[in-house]
């Protein structure tokens, strides 16, 4: 069974009431499929692995005598789901706790799983889950500031005259022997698909293989700047011209959006089976 959900069918750019009692059916599910055919991603298996990493500054519910409890919620969402959820639909439906009385953060969690995982799963005939934890306030001390370790491309003194995605600005020099290096850049940018307002990140490119041409390399990922797109889709934009233009033997994106509405999203694709990123935010999340 397929969704027919649309971005523009979404609560983006749209005058929303805020329900503060829990409804999950707030949650619009968007189809990963539209965007990924795009981009030549016809059919499963998708040509990389990967999740997106959410997480939510913004959640609160009351306890059974009334009073009000806070978490910070990190979530873990496969880049398999065939959905992603719209943010805004992400963010009303938190707002949806905070006059509902439930009985601890174990309650929250499980409520949190169960609703977002069927709302990413929809469609699919299948019953997967997504990770999900919550951290109370009695920790957000000891929560970290950290910044993408990599050499940094931002110091190079380049000319910038594309601002849509130019992937044939990407090369690397298959006579030179294979590097493995780290790569990464503060100068992301795109733009909402559906509002047109600013998306600001950073990323960071892992790879094994024939050295890529790094002024080359960041002025591909300045020529996002204008580009309409939702976050994970970039990311894997990103991945997939890298991976076609450059060939390394291996190769990992890793985006780490700002905060909109209480939320970051930060995408991982990866060429290979491995670990995910921690989820630590960096100084402008």
């Amino acid at each position: 069974m397929s969704l027919d959900n649309t971005p523009e069918q979404s609560q983006l750019g749209r005058t929303s009431a805020y329900v503060d009692r829990y409804d999950p059916d707030l949650l619009f599910p968007i189809p990963r499929a539209t965007q990924r055919e795009a981009m030549g991603i016809a059919n499963a298996p998708l040509p990389f692995f990967g999740a997106d990493l959410w997480t939510a500054f913004e959640l609160s519910w009351l306890n059974p005598r009334g009073k009000p409890q806070l978490a910070i919620a990190h979530f873990i969402v496969p880049c398999e789901t065939p959905n992603i959820i719209e943010s805004k639909s992400f963010k009303l439906y938190l707002n949806s706790f905070n006059s509902t009385v439930l009985a601890d953060s174990e309650a929250v969690r499980e409520r949190l799983r169960a609703d977002l995982g069927e709302a990413l799963w929809r469609g699919s005939g299948q019953a997967s889950g997504i990770g999900v934890r919550l951290l109370g306030q009695d920790v957000f001390g000891l929560e970290k500031v950290d910044e993408l370790d990599g050499l940094d491309l931002d110091r190079l003194d380049i000319e910038c005259t594309h601002y849509q995605p130019a992937p044939e600005l990407l090369s690397s020099d298959a006579t030179q022997s294979p590097v493995t290096e780290t790569l990464c850049s503060r100068l992301l940018k795109s733009n909402c698909l559906v509002t047109g307002q600013p998306d600001w990140g950073s990323v960071q490119i892992r790879y094994s293989g024939p050295p890529i041409d790094q002024a080359g390399l960041l002025a591909y990922i300045v020529s996002f700047r204008n580009h309409n797109e939702f976050h994970e889709p970039c990311a894997e934009r990103m991945f997939l011209d890298i991976w076609r233009r450059c060939q390394p033997t291996k190769l990992a994106v890793y985006a780490r959006y700002t905060r909109r509405g209480g939320l970051d999203i930060n995408p991982f694709r990866t060429s290979w089976p491995q670990a995910l990123p921690p989820n630590i935010r960096m100084a402008r999340q």
